[in-house]
């Protein structure tokens, strides 16, 4: 007579994860999966999946961070300091007048890139206007004055 029987083994497996993997990309052990009698043991699959971040939003090997500036920092400029995901400080001035849809990008400061060693997508920073809900009659008054002949 023969007896058959069931042994669960375990087996610690790591995953290395690299910098700029993207969402959907599959790691693969081979042979590691469940095993039945007469039969090859299967493969065991992991799908990298993305946890949404706080402050950036990914796109492709871009990150876009909005921001939102007074309508004085708009016209006269600003400084935008950011901490990034690798948790370095920029401090990038902005010197042009901000309008709706300006976009200020900052080459080589988004994700990293798995297939190009050493080098990174784009820091893509989106701008909102904030404008003022109230002005007092001076104010109105000095705002006109200052942007009379402006184009």
């Amino acid at each position: 007579m023969i007896y058959r029987r069931q042994v669960h083994e375990s087996e610690i497996l790591t995953i290395d994860v690299k910098p700029g993997w993207k969402k959907g990309t599959k790691i693969t052990f081979s042979d590691k999966g469940n095993e039945l009698p007469n039969q090859l043991p299967a493969d065991l699959v992991f799908i990298i999946d993305e946890k949404p971040h706080d402050f950036y939003k990914r796109d492709g090997n871009d990150l876009i961070v909005n921001q939102r500036v007074s309508l004085a920092e708009a016209l006269v400029g600003t400084r935008i300091n950011l901490v990034t995901l690798d948790g370095r400080d920029l401090s990038l001035p902005v010197t042009d007048v901000i309008n709706p849809g300006y976009e200020l990008v900052v080459s080589r400061e988004g994700m990293p890139i798995t297939k190009e060693p050493g080098n990174r997508g784009d820091l893509k920073i989106k701008f909102e206007v904030m404008f003022p809900t109230k002005l007092t009659p001076e104010q109105r008054e000095e705002l006109k004055r200052a942007l009379v002949g402006v184009k």
